[in-house]
């Protein structure tokens, strides 16, 4: 019996400690130090709370009203209070405080009022804001968290915009005014861009609903240490990396960190000029067997590449690529480049995913267990993780 008690002495001696010690260091978890020897092999608590931020989105869509035939369709089918709870979710030191939709910027025929509410519902349900307000998960983290969760395209007009693939100009009220960069300006992707500020008759922009709930999180909590981490999968990642630009021009010295799951491209080389000028973190969780993530449009930078390269903007090729065929991507607004820090997984490397298909290699699911499971790129897998493809 006492040695039993030693033990319990010295696991929560133990467990203490590493409390303090990822305290200490969150901001080096947050990606201020763009995450060095963290990702491979994977640091242990950065695992975790990777896994922590995709539970999180995994409670976006558990919280969608999927059913067309539901007159709640596309809408959160749980209140603020008990979301976490209904979706699963227990204890976990936060508490939701707005409800986040986003609406398309399509203009819609007047016939399809008479179509299904599945096809022509513009402004849907597509996350939420949460605030960590409890003392243990605060000490814990070592500043009170501020999360934004999104989930990924769920209704049609979504996947529309999805297709909107070429780039466009920044608005003028995303802060592209004075970001610094001499050459081409930042540009994002249409359908994207659109669903973030895009706003009708009865629903504010998610843009405008974001830019509030933030204003009022902050006039609360601002004289504590204080982050934002904004996490989303598919679509919701593409937002989520909008987002966050967008807050941290706002709000000058917030520490924003986006964890991306299936991130497609977002933006141009300028954009991401933007993104690492200001200081936020992206952190871009990749599974190398799908497909989304190497889409839309061509890569044809060099991430390697100085920014005295950038400044004289040179002319990067990819190879065996036409100059030609270069030259007309880029004239219709095609030609993307990747953001942050990139912490990539395999399918193939689960001993637990039996083929390789677009839908698995996508599902949200699918990206946990990866991360549950990678160790390093030497050691690529522990034979012992299999929890999330059990939900």
């Amino acid at each position: 019996m006492e040695k039993m008690m030693n033990l319990s002495s010295l696991r929560s001696s133990s467990s203490s400690s590493s409390t303090e010690n990822f305290g200490r260091r969150w901001k080096e978890y947050q990606g201020m130090s763009n995450w060095d020897g963290l990702l491979d092999p994977l640091d242990e608590i950065l695992r975790a709370e990777i896994l922590r931020y995709g539970q999180f989105v995994n409670a976006a869509y558990k919280s969608f009203e999927f059913d067309p035939s539901s007159s709640n369709y596309a809408t959160c089918k749980y209140p603020k209070t008990t979301l976490f709870e209904r979706c699963g979710l227990h204890n976990t030191g936060y508490k939701v405080t707005k409800h986040l939709r986003a609406t398309s910027g399509i203009q819609l025929p007047c016939w399809v009022d008479k179509a299904p509410t599945w096809v022509s519902n513009q402004s849907s349900y597509v996350g939420y804001v949460a605030v960590c307000d409890n003392k243990e998960e605060i000490k814990r983290l070592g500043r009170r968290d501020v999360v934004i969760a999104y989930r990924g395209t769920s209704t049609c007009l979504e996947w529309l915009e999805n297709l909107r693939a070429t780039l466009t100009n920044l608005t003028c009220n995303m802060g592209n005014e004075n970001n610094g960069v001499k050459q081409n300006e930042p540009m994002v992707e249409s359908g994207f861009l659109s669903l973030y500020n895009s706003n009708n008759s009865s629903y504010k922009s998610l843009q405008e609903m974001v830019k509030e709930e933030m204003g009022h999180i902050l006039e609360t909590y601002g004289e504590e240490p204080l982050s934002l981490t904004i996490t989303g999968h598919s679509l919701g990642a593409a937002l989520a990396t909008l987002t966050a630009y967008d807050i941290k021009t706002a709000f000058l010295g917030l520490p924003v960190t986006v964890i991306s799951f299936g991130s497609p491209r977002v933006g141009n080389s300028s954009f991401r000029q933007c993104l690492e000028k200001q200081g936020t973190k992206v952190l871009r969780i990749v599974n190398s067997d799908d497909v989304i993530t190497k889409m839309p449009g061509f890569v044809f930078d060099d991430m390697d590449k100085t920014n005295a390269d950038m400044e004289r903007n040179t002319n990067f090729h990819v190879t065996g690529f036409p100059s030609w065929i270069q030259k007309q991507v880029e004239e219709a607004k095609w030609v993307y480049s990747e953001v942050g820090e990139e912490l990539r997984l395999c399918s193939r490397d689960s001993p637990y995913l039996r083929g390789v298909n677009v839908a698995m290699c996508h599902d949200l699911n699918t990206y946990l267990h990866l991360v549950d499971g990678f160790v390093s790129s030497r050691c690529p897998f522990k034979a012992t993780a299999k929890r999330f493809l059990q939900q």
